[in-house]
């Protein structure tokens, strides 16, 4: 037992006093080169923060780092980000550094292409005065949704750059302006690079129609067809850099009927997408979920 966290009670008895914290989720992203890790986790030390989750990787020399660190309650909120920044800085990296627990109400992003089922669905019924959550902004790769976004008075940008690149670039600053901490994919309908999610790992939800791991990619529900699946479903997962193969975060599924045309099945499978899309998300606000080698768990 640690004294610095105990009191006494009387002369025999001792209480634990559990000390409050907050946790920084900290991403950094820039050139690979030697010595990040060391300065990183040295600024961890100098900050008396505690590194609770860590995760790298490196692709195509470009490196990526994310951690949550654990503060005491009184740190310093804006000076210790600005530590970190200047760090990165230093290493002529990015780093984007966000306190988990410095926000009553998580900001989300929808991200959406052309179809609307998820998208109309999911603001219907997800009740921003009783949930944890706002929907801030809707990018939008056409301006097909623009008048339902703006309808549930949510602002709506048209991002349609057919570069990548440049596409992702504007979206990120977009993000970056409305402060988003969670990116919903609702039926999005582009490939996001390993550029892109580094800096939302964990915090892109996507919906994909069938039980993954069967059928990931385009047109799921013409293949299960095709194949003559007795049950098809969807699912939420995170969005990794391996389309299709983030971790999962729940999955619900619908009997087929031998009788059901590709359009039944469908339309069917809608409703479930939205279903599914909700409660992943509610987990997320909820803080219920922990993800740790590729796998989702409920807190």
């Amino acid at each position: 037992m640690n004294v610095k966290n105990a009191r006494k009670i009387n002369t025999d008895k001792t209480v634990l006093q559990i000390m409050p914290k907050t946790l920084l989720n900290i991403s950094i992203i820039g050139p690979d080169k030697e010595g990040i890790v060391a300065k990183v986790t040295k600024q961890v030390f100098l900050e008396n923060g505690n590194i609770e989750d860590i995760n790298q990787t490196v692709i195509r020399n470009t490196f990526y780092m994310n951690l949550k660190v654990s503060f005491k309650k009184t740190t310093d909120k804006e000076q210790t980000i600005k530590k970190f920044k200047t760090m990165a800085k230093g290493l002529e990296m990015e780093c984007k550094a966000t306190f988990i627990s410095a926000k009553k109400r998580t900001n989300i992003a929808i991200l959406v292409t052309r179809e609307e089922h998820v998208f109309l669905g999911f603001i219907k019924k997800f009740n921003t005065k009783s949930e944890k959550g706002n929907i801030v902004i809707t990018i939008g790769t056409t301006k097909k949704l623009e008048k339902i976004s703006e309808r549930n008075k949510i602002p709506f940008k048209t991002v349609d750059d057919s570069n990548q690149t440049q596409r992702e670039k504007k979206i990120l600053e977009l993000l970056e302006e409305y402060d988003v901490d969670l990116i919903i994919l609702a039926r999005y309908m582009k490939i996001l690079s390993p550029n892109f999610v580094w800096r939302y790992e964990n915090r892109i939800i996507n919906i994909h129609p069938s039980i993954l791991p069967a059928f990931p990619g385009a047109l799921a529900y013409a293949q299960a067809f095709e194949r003559g699946v007795k049950i098809s479903g969807a699912t939420a997962h995170f969005v990794t850099t391996e389309l299709d193969q983030g971790p999962i975060i729940c999955q619900e599924s619908f009997q087929i009927n031998q009788s059901e045309s590709l359009r039944e099945i469908k339309e069917r499978g809608k409703k479930t997408e939205t279903q599914v899309m909700i409660k992943a998300v509610k987990l997320f606000l909820e803080n219920k979920l922990s993800t740790h080698w590729g796998k989702v768990y409920n807190k």
